[in-house]
């Protein structure tokens, strides 16, 4: 006779189906259409910071683990499982790009979840500033449609990198440019 245990439900199913990924790999979430069982009690911070019902998720391991399965669908980040699709919130975007290697054509961002991703054509960088403040917001694409707030500090380092073309600065990456911003006259 099956038990519980056979078929785990909520976030027992989500790390049952997340551990399916070995090593770093990603499972194939966007092969998994489950229907929506209702929201699951999971934010990502604006800081990066995974909360569960509250308190900050503090094995990485655990964060890494539901990391593979997070999608974004047109209804909002859920994380999925074969059997499961449960919404979470993310309060900015849901990972932070917290370091960066800088070698000829290559930007290479490590994120908060272990995340390698190499800008180019496939992973642009993004920077939308804020019309108010003049503040910059970048980011860089991670796979499907989840992106990586990058880190003020990687960002100094990037723009630290750049050229200025044209009244802007720019890095480039795998042939392709990417603006950074204007060049302030200040």
């Amino acid at each position: 006779m099956p038990t519980s245990s056979d078929n785990p439900t909520g976030l027992a199913a989500v790390a049952a189906a997340a551990k399916q990924a070995p090593g770093r790999g990603i499972p194939p979430v966007h092969l998994w259409h489950p229907e929506h069982c209702g929201d699951i009690d999971i934010v990502i911070q604006r800081d990066g910071l995974w909360m569960h019902e509250g308190s900050p998720i503090g094995r990485p391991e655990l964060v890494r683990l539901f990391s593979t399965i997070l999608r974004k669908d047109a209804d909002g980040y859920v994380l999925v499982t074969p059997g499961e699709k449960l919404s979470i919130t993310v309060e900015d975007l849901p990972f932070r790009a917290v370091a960066v290697d800088i070698e000829a054509d290559r930007l290479t961002f490590t994120t908060d979840v272990g995340d390698e991703v190499e800008a180019g054509p496939e992973h642009p960088i993004v920077v939308d500033t804020d019309p108010v403040t003049g503040e910059p917001a970048p980011r860089v694409h991670v796979r499907a449609d989840l992106w990586a707030r990058i880190a003020r500090s990687v960002f100094y380092e990037l723009v630290e990198a750049a050229e200025v073309e044209g009244g802007q600065w720019i890095v480039r990456a795998q042939g392709q440019a990417f603006v950074l911003g204007p060049v302030s006259a200040e």
